[in-house]
């Protein structure tokens, strides 16, 4: 995330195992998956697009991958397109309405104006920068949809109060990376769905809706079919997978359109031209079957370890919790922020230096822009901690990080004395 929030490692002495609290920046390879990934570099690593046994091996394996993609989320395997990343299929989501806006309704420079975009204004940065840099080169207008100070949400009626005759697509994410909030994109999905009738009648362009799904897939139950949305986007290293991404599209280039952004030898369906990954994409497939067959109880450990920090954290009074028990925040994430009125304000760099965390210094000073939108104070901003735990994370980790964060903040005010 790079705002110098994130609780990163804690690690008292060399004979005591490290605690890692920043699940929803990256997780570990499950080993499941770390083991799929030598098998297929083992054995195939063939060219996929290849009629030989050895490629024909490797072409196997991505289909196999591919759909359970598609089961994690309900879709059909012929719905998911593997990319890098989520920043690249949150761009090729960007690029394609912009694009289908264009065929549809006339050029740039026409009656019809330029395509407009409407998202929030917590979205991860591979959403914001895209957009601004559109808006930036008169391509496209956005506009950014402010959150609820008392929610943290992107509200249903907000959203379509953006909307415009130009609109083309709505880009919400499903669970912030920061806060845990759970947006609203089912309702919202169905209300543009509503919408997209009357403007049909209209003459108006069809409104797309997308959200990226990276801080839920893993966490929390998540189903294209319950969200109606035409796009969703997967990151594999968020829920113990590979660093490599897969759009979720409904019906792509047939029901929902889809645009390259890449052309060459026409992989993917030339969605996505490229050789493929394959020993990243079978493991992204490996990490998916995990989430089907466990995601109830990956869900019930981490909301039962994240409650037991919060709990902790409150018996010690060592911060003052913003994110209190709610089935709208995403399990596994609490963040903590010390409240002026009851507190002294301790710079976070001083407290991290008492942990002695491994996290790069000269990013610690910047507060984050996603907490700044949600109405948080400078100051508090400034002094806020991420803490997101995982599958593996134990209430015995809970009481070794709370006991130390309790210490830092102890030496902090004894050294304020001085």
């Amino acid at each position: 995330m790079g705002t110098g929030m994130e609780l990163v490692e804690v690690q008292r002495d060399a004979s005591e195992r490290r605690v890692y609290l920043d699940h929803n920046a990256t997780t570990p390879l499950a080993p499941e998956v770390a083991q799929a990934v030598r098998d297929a570099m083992c054995q195939a690593w063939g060219n996929p697009s290849s009629s030989h046994p050895t490629g024909r091996k490797a072409k196997e394996l991505i289909g196999s991958a591919r759909e359970s993609l598609a089961r994690m989320v309900g879709g059909r395997l012929e719905d998911i397109v593997f990319t890098s990343g989520g920043t690249e299929a949150n761009n090729m989501v960007i690029h394609t309405a912009r694009r289908h806006f264009h065929e549809s309704h006339g050029r740039p420079g026409d009656s019809w104006g330029m395509p407009h975009i409407v998202t929030s204004s917590v979205e991860h940065d591979s959403i914001r920068l895209p957009l601004e840099q559109l808006v930036k080169e008169s391509l496209a207008e956005a506009t950014f949809v402010a959150v609820s100070p008392r929610s943290g949400r992107a509200e249903v009626d907000d959203i379509l109060a953006a909307i415009r005759p130009t609109t083309c697509l709505v880009s919400i994410m499903l669970a912030n990376n920061e806060t845990g909030v759970i947006m609203p994109v089912a309702e919202v999905s169905q209300c543009i769905r509503a919408l997209n009738q009357r403007r049909a009648v209209e003459g108006l362009p069809r409104i797309l809706v997308h959200t990226d799904a990276a801080q839920m897939v893993g966490k929390g139950r998540v189903d294209v079919r319950e969200l109606g949305v035409d796009y969703l986007t997967i990151v594999g290293h968020k829920f113990y997978g590979p660093r490599i991404g897969a759009l979720y599209v409904r019906g792509p280039g047939t029901t929902t359109p889809l645009h390259p952004m890449f052309f060459g030898g026409g992989q993917e369906r030339s969605f996505r031209p490229g050789t493929e990954n394959t020993p990243m994409i079978a493991g992204l497939g490996q990490a998916a079957e995990l989430v089907s067959k466990n995601w109830e109880a990956y869900e019930a450990h981490m909301r039962d370890v994240r409650d037991y920090l919060e709990a902790r954290l409150e018996d010690r009074a060592a911060c003052h919790p913003r994110a209190v028990h709610s089935p709208l925040i995403s399990p596994g994430l609490l963040w903590e922020g010390e409240d002026p009125p009851q507190q002294p304000i301790y710079r976070l760099q001083a407290t991290l230096q008492h942990l002695q965390l491994l996290h790069p210094g000269p990013r610690l000073f910047r507060p984050s822009s996603i907490l700044l939108s949600c109405g948080i104070p400078y100051n508090v901003a400034q002094n806020a901690l991420r803490l997101s735990v995982g599958r593996d994370t134990t209430r015995a980790d809970v009481d070794l990080v709370v006991q130390d964060l309790v210490q830092a903040v102890a030496q902090l005010e004894q050294d304020q004395a001085l």
